[in-house]
């Protein structure tokens, strides 16, 4: 039984990262938006904020990958709709394959594009003059932690992926998220903030990841971030996971 799954969801997996490479563009447009953020935020405003001795691009690129992870998803959603209303899912239950090998499809598929446009992302960073004395475990474990928040927010997505009447309902759902970054240390330390908003931004998931991964960039102890940073990524997955297993088996049901 798992040897079918896991053949069933590698078929299935390269039939959707096909239709990614037949749509370069949805990469492109991912990426677009948080290096215009990154070029904006560099060289307009970042004069005006004060970050002590750190490079201002070195101290925002965290947030801007997480937005790159969120923008992205919204690109699984939208397949994952684009499957629902085509048909294809009941040609599927037809066949004798893994049915939750289709999900896993799409939800690898995501893990792939958004790796993808995190690359380019770095990569332009890089071009801008981020520059980082992180060796290879601290690389690994900034990757190991976006891979883990991709992976989070991508079974957000596959829920309104499955469940959303209309393509702009499929995919509104990321804006809450791309949105998320701006409150919490990602762009302005948090003791700038007023009171209630210096304390919805400690207390939500994206300040603990930020402060993770700009620690291991620097090479500095990253202290209890990064369990509280895991424990979110956790947490949203499981839940995340559970939603929408529950959500497909109704759709299939």
């Amino acid at each position: 039984m798992a040897t079918q799954f896991f053949g069933d969801t590698a078929v299935l997996t390269g039939r959707t990262l096909r239709h990614v490479t037949r749509s370069v563009d949805t990469i492109i447009t991912t990426a677009i938006m948080p290096i215009a953020l990154m070029l904006m935020f560099v060289y307009v405003f970042g004069g005006a904020i004060d970050t002590g001795s750190t490079k201002y691009i070195n101290y925002m690129l965290p947030g801007i990958l997480l937005i790159t992870i969120a923008s992205g998803i919204s690109y699984t959603a939208f397949r994952l709709f684009m499957d629902m209303t085509s048909g294809i899912f009941e040609r599927f239950q037809s066949m004798p394959i893994a049915r939750s090998g289709v999900l896993w499809a799409h939800v690898l598929t995501s893990m792939v594009a958004n790796v993808i446009s995190l690359v380019i992302v770095v990569g332009v960073a890089f071009l801008m003059g981020f520059r980082s004395g992180a060796g290879v475990p601290a690389w690994l474990g900034v990757a190991g932690i976006l891979l883990l928040f991709t992976l989070a927010l991508t079974w957000i997505a596959v829920i309104p992926g499955l469940s959303a009447g209309s393509v702009e309902g499929a995919s509104v759902f990321s804006y809450p998220l791309i949105f998320l970054p701006f409150l919490s240390s990602a762009f302005v330390p948090t003791a700038t903030m007023p009171g209630p908003v210096r304390w919805f931004a400690e207390n939500q998931p994206v300040t603990s990841i930020v402060n993770t991964i700009r620690n291991l960039f620097t090479e500095q102890p990253v202290g209890n971030d990064i369990w509280i940073a895991l424990a979110w990524c956790a947490g949203i997955l499981v839940v995340a996971y559970g939603f929408a297993l529950v959500t497909y088996r109704r759709k299939i049901a």
